[in-house]
């Protein structure tokens, strides 16, 4: 399949934020994404022409920002409108191997949804897991160093090298991913032994640190996690604010280098060669 006809739903609602920039770093490198509002997915106050199809898209990103007024917890009124009508669509979109991304605000909706971390069901009834409030009790907004330490299992950091630190900043209050407390050890061994860890904060020598590095209190550090099959990806940090390198807090430092590409970029080119390759 060419780029131009890789098709990917950037999904919001009333409150998502950066869905712009979600848009245009799929669109700068050639693809074709598209704003859909979840009502078009739900056939509700909208035309007949501007219904859409999930299953017509190969890629679904969930952008950041607070939904519906994080009313609740942080992504569950959005999880619950799409988990009320397009439960089957979203489970057969997974079942056809295509990604979806859920950064900060999407992945607490990924979490929602019973997504992730997905050991044992495509949906999960009643979520494992949560994005619990940052331990400082405030909004974090910080410039973030992820290290990548998947093996092979995540579509979307198939770029970036293993054991390569990214500079990626972070914007919630609401970051710490949490599993129930009877399971949360097992749960934890569960995903390393799955290569379910994407990213986990470390300091700038790359050890793993507490707070400022770990801007929420996440337990293992953890920035990022994937489901078994390595297509559905969930982040706290936004990698489409440092899509170039001049978006990079520190570039008058560093510079721009020939190539001004910044340590986000990596992401949407990796799940766009997965679905090239794959298509």
């Amino acid at each position: 399949m060419k780029i131009k006809d890789i098709k990917v739903a950037v999904l919001c609602i009333e409150g998502t934020n950066c869905e712009q920039e979600s848009y245009d770093a799929f669109r700068r490198l050639g693809a074709n994404p598209e704003f859909v509002h979840l009502k078009q997915f739900l056939n509700i106050d909208c035309n007949a022409d501007e219904t859409r199809d999930i299953l017509g898209y190969h890629c679904l990103m969930i952008p950041g920002g607070f939904s519906a007024g994080d009313y609740i917890r942080a992504g569950a009124i959005f999880a619950a409108r799409i988990k009320s009508q397009l439960q089957e669509q979203l489970k057969e979109f997974v079942k056809q191997e295509h990604p979806i991304l859920g950064v900060c605000n999407g992945f607490q909706v990924l979490t929602e949804l019973g997504l992730l971390p997905g050991f044992d069901e495509i949906i999960r009834p009643v979520p494992d897991a949560c994005l619990y409030l940052n331990d400082s009790n405030r909004f974090e907004c910080r410039p973030t160093l992820l290290k990548h330490e998947n093996q092979s299992t995540c579509v979307f950091t198939s770029k970036i090298p293993r054991n390569d630190i990214r500079l990626i900043p972070s914007a919630h209050a609401e970051g710490k991913l949490l599993f129930p407390l009877d399971k949360q050890e097992r749960y934890l061994k569960l995903l390393e032994k799955n290569d379910q860890i994407v990213f986990r904060y470390v300091d700038p020598n790359g050890n793993y640190a507490g707070y400022p590095w770990n801007p929420n209190g996440s337990p293992m550090n953890i920035a990022g996690i994937c489901n078994p099959q390595g297509t559905v990806f969930g982040m706290m940090p936004h990698p489409e604010r440092t899509y170039y390198k001049y978006q990079h807090p520190n570039w008058t430092r560093t510079g721009l280098g020939e190539d001004n590409i910044g340590d986000g970029q990596a992401i949407f080119e990796s799940v766009i060669a997965y679905i090239s390759k794959k298509l």
